[in-house]
């Protein structure tokens, strides 16, 4: 899977610019804040449909624009597709080949990345909403199914807390059930899904902290909590705890039961990685897990998805350095720094000097 042009208009700091990448290493180089990263997280944006560092598309408008848009042509074992979002104050639109998607779910995943950044320390470093993003980020890009479920559940855990906080507290108890099996049905599935896609992360990103440590670090991921059986089993299961938490969910206003509650626990030599690793400690970790998760992807589809390195060289000494470029071997790559040292990536690499938003 390669991204081979990317189209910016009116996105973040760029009036409009093309990038053409190859196979292999692409750097992206120059100095801070010249827009590097948002290069970056437009190819993040297309493959998710979803902003890595906020909350509300507008903010991906050009200042003093009204729309932007984002678009590119992929190269996939399937052929070449082309992917388009545009984005305007308060809503967005989805184009695959031309084609309007009504449906996010039917445009997450038509091209698969993987991102890694200093930032991503928050995976180890931070609470469980971390976690639990990548969760849904990396499993959405894989597997519609897991995507749907999501989207539903969502929307009912929205309409099942708004229910939480009515004062007619008899209205509530008759209506919770009806609720509580829609809820335990798409609960379950995320729930089933998770556990086996951890099952395959967790070894994958041992593997890879193994060598990027040479072996001194044993790194394992584990579910907080665990589930059994299949998705009926655990549907009946969650029905049963949601009926005996309505007293505490009643009085907290919102619903204490459910993946959106679950946390997966990084371990590093046995100890939680949250409270006890390094800052290089939790870069390793995270990049290992980074490592895995393009690993899965190449399992899952059959095709190596893009990784995007966002200013992570100069967050590693120079042994690792060379570890993770011999790592990734093999995938097309979008790296961002200031300096693009060709005596570490090599004179064969694209290299794109951009300032002010513009490819000079």
């Amino acid at each position: 899977m390669l991204v081979k042009k990317l189209r910016l208009e009116n996105f973040r700091n760029y009036e409009e610019e093309t990038f053409s990448f190859t196979e292999g290493l692409n750097v992206l180089a120059g100095r801070n804040a010249q827009g590097k990263t948002n290069c970056a997280e437009a190819v993040f944006y297309l493959c998710t449909g979803a902003s890595l560092r906020i909350r509300h598309d507008r903010q991906l408008i050009r200042y003093g624009a009204e729309y932007a848009c984002v678009s590119a042509i992929c190269s996939t074992r399937y052929g070449e597709i082309s992917l388009e979002a545009r984005i305007f104050e308060n809503k967005r639109e989805l184009y695959v080949n031309g084609n309007r998607m009504t449906r996010a779910v039917d445009f997450i995943g038509n091209m698969n990345c993987v991102f890694f950044s200093p930032g991503e320390l928050r995976l180890v470093q931070d609470g469980p909403d971390e976690r639990r993003r990548f969760l849904n980020l990396s499993l959405s890009q894989t597997s519609r199914e897991y995507c749907t479920a999501l989207l539903r559940y969502q929307r009912i855990l929205e309409q099942r807390n708004n229910l939480l906080k009515e004062r007619d507290v008899s209205l509530v108890l008759e209506t919770l059930p009806v609720w509580d099996a829609q809820f335990a049905q798409y609960a379950a599935r995320i729930a089933c899904k998770r556990r086996e896609y951890l099952s395959a992360l967790s070894s994958l990103a041992a593997e890879a902290h193994a060598y990027l440590t040479d072996g001194a670090e044993e790194l394992s991921l584990l579910p907080e909590r665990e589930y059994r059986g299949g998705e009926e089993e655990v549907a009946a299961s969650l029905v049963r705890e949601l009926g005996a938490s309505y007293e505490r969910d009643l009085r907290l206003g919102f619903t204490t039961v459910g993946p959106h509650r679950d946390d997966v626990r990084i371990l590093i030599d046995g100890k939680d990685a949250r409270g006890y690793s390094s800052q290089g400690q939790a870069r390793t970790a995270a990049l290992s897990v980074k490592l895995a998760e393009a690993a899965i992807f190449r399992k899952l589809t059959g095709e190596t998805p893009v990784l995007i390195l966002d200013d992570v060289m100069s967050e590693l000494d120079l042994p690792r350095r060379k570890k993770l470029l011999s790592r990734i071997d093999g995938l097309q790559c979008i790296l961002t720094c200031t300096h693009a040292a060709r005596g570490l990536y090599g004179a064969s690499v694209n290299k794109i000097r951009i300032q002010g938003g513009k490819i000079v």
